[in-house]
C-alpha cells in the first residue's frame, strides 16, 4: 500500500449530518435513507476507540455488520482493526464498456447467461468425499495458472510465516465468483451501449487471512487486558509483529482480489464473444475498485490508515462503481474529492433486510416482478438478493450527491449469481 496524498476539495454544500459520541464525531450521509439504531451504535463503538483520526464517516448504504459497520470509513493512526476490513478482503467491482449496442444482443439472452456460467465457476456445493466444490476449479485452466504466477511467490512467503494459510482454497478460487451478493452482469447504459460488470473479492484465501488475524487481535486484547465496547473491534497496534504481518497479508489478498476480477472479466468477454460470434472491443472504459480494504492516505495533516468497509474511494476525478441489486440500476461515478468523507462514497445500496428476513418476507411473485426483463435466476434460493432486501438505490445516490457525480447509469439485462 503506497501512501497517497489527496488534493481535497472544500466541504461546502456537504450533505452529512453529525452524530455525537463519547469519542470522535460520526459524519453520516444518510438523509432520506434508512439508518438502523444498531448500525448507529456500532459506529459509536468505533468512534470511542482512542486512535480514530478526526471522525468516522458513514455512507448512505450503511447497515449493521460484524464488529464494524458496513458502509463505514474508519481513519486510524497507529492501529488497524482487522474486523473493520472483514473477511472478504479486497472485495470490489470491475466494469468494462464494450463496443456492442443493445441491437447486437439476441432477444433471448439465456444462451449468453449459460455461456458465462460455464466459463466462471460460481456458487458453492456441500463438500462430499471425492467431489470438488462447484464454485472452485477442478483442473486449473492455463489462464488461471498464468495469473497465479504473479501471486504465488508472495503467497509462499506468507505460508512460511503462517502455516494455517497453506491448505486454503487459493489458486482453486482464482477467477471464480462465489456466493451471496457477488454477481456478473451484462448491462445497458443510457445510450444502449453494452457493459460487463462483476463483483467479487479474495474468496476462500482472503476469508482465512481475515479470520486468522481477527482471532490474533482478540487474543492480544485479552493478553493486554484491554476492554472494548465490542470484542470484534480488537485491534493490532502499529509497531507490533502482528500489525506488520496483517498489513502484508492484506496487501497480498487485495492483489488476489483484483486479479480474481480481471481473470473473470477476461473469461466473460471470451464467453460472450463465443456466443455472439461477433468481434467487439471491451476495454473502452475499465474500472476496477475495491470496497473492503485498507489504504495509506493523507487526510487533514496526518498520514493515516483508511479502512473502507463497504465504501469506495472517491478522490476528485477518480472513477468508481456503485451497483444496485438484481433488478435495480447501477452507476459508474466520478469522485468529487469530498474531504469530510475522507474522499469516499457508498459501495452499493445497502441491505434493509437480513438474508433470513428476506427469505421469510419476500414472496416469489414479488421477486419475479422485481427481476422482470432480467435473464437471471428466479428461484427461492436467491430471494435474499431480491431488490426489496436493499435500500432504494436512487435515494442512496441522492444522499451522496456531494461525494460523486454520475457518469453512466446502467440497467442489467443478464445477472449471474452463485
Amino acid at each position: 500500500m503506497s501512501t497517497e496524498t489527496n488534493t481535497l476539495k472544500s466541504a461546502k454544500g456537504s450533505n452529512f449530518e453529525v452524530m455525537e459520541s463519547s469519542g470522535v464525531p460520526i459524519k453520516s450521509w444518510t438523509k432520506g435513507v434508512p439508518f438502523e439504531d444498531q448500525a448507529k451504535q456500532q459506529l459509536k463503538n468505533i468512534a470511542e476507540l482512542p486512535f480514530i483520526h478526526k471522525w468516522v464517516a458513514a455512507m448512505p448504504d450503511v447497515h449493521l455488520g460484524k464488529g464494524a459497520t458496513i458502509g463505514s470509513v474508519v481513519p486510524t493512526v497507529g492501529a488497524v482493526i482487522p474486523a473493520a476490513v472483514g473477511v472478504d478482503i479486497g472485495c470490489g467491482m470491475m466494469a468494462v464498456k464494450t463496443s456492442l449496442s443493445a441491437s447486437d444482443l439476441p432477444d433471448n439472452l439465456h444462451a449468453i447467461r449459460n455461456s458465462i456460467e460455464a466459463a466462471v465457476p460460481h456458487g458453492r456445493s456441500a463438500r462430499a468425499r471425492g467431489r470438488r466444490d462447484k464454485g472452485a476449479w477442478g483442473n486449473i485452466p492455463d489462464d488461471v495458472g498464468v495469473a497465479w504466477k504473479e501471486l504465488s511467490e508472495k503467497f509462499g512467503v506468507l505460508c512460511d510465516k503462517h502455516s494455517v494459510l497453506k491448505n486454503t482454497n487459493n489458486i482453486g478460487h482464482l477467477g471464480t465468483l462465489g456466493t451471496g451478493n457477488h454477481f456478473i452482469e451484462i448491462c445497458l447504459d443510457e445510450a444502449q451501449q453494452v457493459w460487463f460488470m462483476l463483483h467479487s473479492g479474495s474468496r476462500g484465501v482472503g476469508n482465512r487471512i481475515g479470520t486468522y488475524f481477527i482471532e490474533k487481535a482478540k487474543k492480544d486484547m485479552q493478553r493486554w487486558h484491554i476492554n472494548l465496547p465490542d470484542k470484534d473491534l480488537a485491534y493490532l497496534p502499529e509497531g507490533s509483529e502482528n500489525f506488520d504481518n496483517y498489513v502484508e497479508a492484506v496487501e497480498w489478498a487485495q492483489g488476489f482480489a483484483r486479479t480474481n476480477r480481471e481473470v473473470m472479466m477476461n473469461r466473460v468477454i471470451a464467453a460472450v464473444k463465443s456466443t455472439l460470434k461477433t468481434e467487439f472491443e471491451a476495454k473502452v472504459e475499465a474500472v476496477n475498485c475495491h470496497h473492503n480494504y485498507i489504504s495509506r492516505e493523507h487526510h487533514f495533516g496526518k498520514n493515516v490508515l483508511v479502512t473502507r468497509k463497504g465504501a469506495v474511494r472517491a478522490r476528485e476525478g477518480e472513477m468508481g462503481i456503485i451497483p444496485g441489486s438484481m433488478g435495480a440500476r447501477s452507476f459508474i461515478v466520478r469522485g468529487l474529492g469530498n474531504a469530510d468523507s475522507f474522499c469516499s462514497c457508498s459501495h452499493g445500496a445497502g441491505r434493509v433486510m437480513s438474508r433470513t428476513q428476506a427469505k421469510k418476507l419476500v414472496s416469489m411473485e414479488e421477486h419475479l416482478q422485481a427481476t422482470k426483463g432480467v435473464e437471471c435466476r428466479k428461484d427461492k434460493d436467491v430471494i435474499d438478493e431480491t431488490p426489496s432486501a436493499y435500500k432504494d438505490i436512487d435515494k442512496v445516490m441522492a444522499a451522496q450527491s456531494d461525494l460523486v457525480e454520475v457518469v453512466y447509469t446502467l440497467k442489467q439485462v443478464v445477472c449471474v449469481k452463485g
